[in-house]
């Protein structure tokens, strides 16, 4: 499909990443079942999965656009709205409620005019809430791609934060 005509106008997708699209697109085409990975592939060049890639997927696919879609709503690790740079995960389980975590949340919203399940405008975070990250004894704990931060209050989160651009 890398005839440029065919290719939908999207401002977050650049002609270099339509020509990678249409590799991985070629590539999985003949493999039966390879939806999931075609979605994957292109959800990791995009950052997400906007309405034109996918519609794009479909047709590159010969799939249902309702195929296409189904498989990238039901799994929660395809996105459909932009995310930031940064992941924050906050953890909301008890062990980091009874210490803070909702004021923690609160610095994070005031700062960033950020809600949990939200991305800045600029895109630099995306703020997820989550049940447990399983390191209670760190309490408040907050997750920023691969680090790993404890002992997170309100006073020192913006601070924490300001490192990652």
């Amino acid at each position: 499909m890398s005839n440029n005509q065919n290719r939908p106008q999207h401002a977050d997708i650049t002609g270099e990443m339509w020509d990678q699209i249409d590799q991985v697109i070629a590539a999985n085409r003949s493999i039966a079942g390879s939806i999931i990975t075609v979605l994957r592939e292109c959800q990791t060049i995009v950052g997400y999965l906007p309405v034109e890639v996918m519609d794009y997927i479909g047709i590159g696919m010969n799939l249902a656009r309702s195929e296409v879609y189904g498989v990238a709503s039901f799994y929660a690790l395809f996105s459909m709205e932009p995310k930031g740079r940064h992941t924050v995960k906050v953890c909301t389980g008890t062990a980091c409620y009874v210490k803070g975590v909702k004021e923690i949340l609160g610095r994070i919203g005031n700062e960033y005019d950020l809600k949990e399940g939200g991305t800045t405008e600029d895109r630099r975070f995306s703020l997820e809430g989550v049940r447990c990250l399983g390191a209670c004894g760190l309490a408040p704990v907050m997750v920023i791609g691969d680090d790993t931060h404890g002992d997170v209050s309100a006073d020192n989160v913006l601070g924490i934060l300001k490192d990652y651009d």
